[in-house]
Order: structure tokens, then sequence, then C-alpha cells
């Protein structure tokens, strides 16, 4: 399984370990993934998402997750959340 969060598709970055004598060595930075269950209001069904914590941070502030969908660009998206965001789309569209 990939370390890339499925909401913002933040991934490993690389850098360098710098010690006092400045000798450098590679070195992966992680993202901070966590397995969560997050409710869609529109579709009314949870789903099972690996995400990072600034995302989740930001799915909160925006106020859920289909918002955080809505509002964003499906570039940005991987293809199993710009289906779910298909599916939202069209849920609100015929519930009005």
């Amino acid at each position: 399984m990939a370390r890339r969060c499925e909401l913002s598709g933040k991934g490993v970055m690389t850098g360098n370990n710098v010690s006092h004598a400045h000798n450098k060595t590679r070195r992966r930075y992680l993202p901070n993934l966590q397995p969560t269950t997050l409710f869609s209001d529109t579709l009314g069904e949870s789903v099972k998402l690996r995400v990072c914590m600034d995302a989740l941070r930001t799915v909160e502030h925006k106020g859920g997750l289909d918002a955080y969908l809505l509002d964003s660009r499906d570039a940005d998206l991987t293809i199993d959340m710009t289906r779910l965001k298909k599916r939202i789309k069209k849920a609100v569209a015929s519930a009005a």
C-alpha cells in the first residue's frame, strides 16, 4: 500500500540528515497517515480512508467530507475520491 494520503495526495518526501560535522545522509519524511472513517452526509454512508492529519483537519474545518470534496479540484484528488465526488454531486443534483 502506498504511503499517500487519499484526500490531499500528500506523499513521501526526501531530504538529508545533517550531523554536527555536516555529513549528509539521505532520509525519508513520511506523512502522518491515519486510518479513519469519514461520514458522507449526502450519501448517508461512511467511507474508510487513510488520511494525513493535515487533510483531516481541513475536512473538519470545511464542515465535513462532502464540503471538502466539492470544494477541491479533481486534479488534486485520487481516482477513488473523484468517483466519490461525482456520486455526491449526483445525489445533490437529484435532491434539488
